[in-house]
């Protein structure tokens, strides 16, 4: 049975995903309470479904403990269950509760919106290590329905996902591994590749006629090679190796492009453009 599970920081854009998964043919729940995870899932394989999408976060209250034990439950009887969460920066939380003036689950404790983020936050957290996390916090809803669309695609083993941004935004929630690639010489100062970007030819032959740039490059390539085993004996799932330059453009989409071919035969990889979405 093919299990997504859903689950991440109120207003992060839970409800994209789960729209996109019901789209894509998912039978999907939400604000279900974990402890009866296993059960529905039970449940709905007998019913005859194959793919199942199911949300679960802090409005489940105090069964929300129960999520790690009914996710390793499913795994021991061979289910594959792909967990995504979704987070944003606190700044971006709290202006789209602003926006659509709705009320955050815990504001009913008397707590204030930036109170209420802060202690859903501390609560998620424990959760939040279990999955594939997406920093929302910039990303437009077309571009969170495309990597939801990325990783509803069913793969087994580790998903190595690499990923370009921009320092001037911040770096990314999601990232595991973060390499600062701003030393290199940067293609926004030559007027004709300052529209371009880091996949387009000309910007190519810029960065790979520099020295430094291929320097760079492989020193990635040879960190990521020889400590991808030891994640992967570690059971990760997921792997979120983030690639910054000033702008996003660039230099760091050019090298996120580079990696993604480059470890296309080791793991399932995802190639993501933070700036450019």
């Amino acid at each position: 049975m093919d299990i997504v599970l859903i689950s991440g920081l109120s207003g992060s854009g839970k409800s994209v995903a789960l729209h996109m998964l019901e789209d894509s043919g998912y039978y999907c729940v939400d604000n279900l309470p974990a402890s009866l995870l296993q059960l529905l899932v039970f449940d709905l394989q007998q019913e005859g479904y194959a793919k199942v999408a199911v949300a679960a976060d802090i409005r489940s209250g105090s069964s929300l403990q129960h999520l790690p034990s009914q996710i390793a439950g499913l795994r021991e009887c061979g289910q594959e269950v792909r967990f995504l969460f979704l987070d944003a920066k606190d700044e971006t939380l709290i202006k789209r509760f602003s926006e659509t003036r709705r009320n955050h689950p815990l504001s009913g404790s008397g707590l204030s919106l930036e109170e209420s983020i802060r202690e859903e936050r501390r609560r998620m957290e424990p959760i939040a290590a279990l999955g594939h996390r997406i920093d929302t916090s910039e990303l437009r809803a077309s571009a969170l329905r495309e990597w939801i669309r990325q990783f509803a695609r069913p793969g087994q083993g580790l998903t190595l996902t690499f990923q370009s941004f921009g320092f001037k935004l911040g770096i990314p929630l999601d990232a595991d591994l973060v390499f600062d690639v701003r030393c290199l010489p940067n293609p926004h100062y030559e007027p004709e590749l300052k529209p371009l970007t880091g996949r387009d030819a000309p910007v190519i032959e810029f960065l790979e006629a520099h020295e430094e740039v291929r320097r760079m490059r492989d020193d990635i390539q040879r960190f990521i090679a020889t400590w991808l085993p030891g994640y992967i004996r570690d059971n990760r799932h997921y792997l979120t190796v983030a690639i910054g330059c000033t702008g996003g453009q660039h230099r760091s989409v050019y090298l996120a492009e580079w990696l993604a071919r480059a470890f296309a035969g080791e793991a399932n990889v995802l190639v993501r453009h933070r700036s450019l979405a």
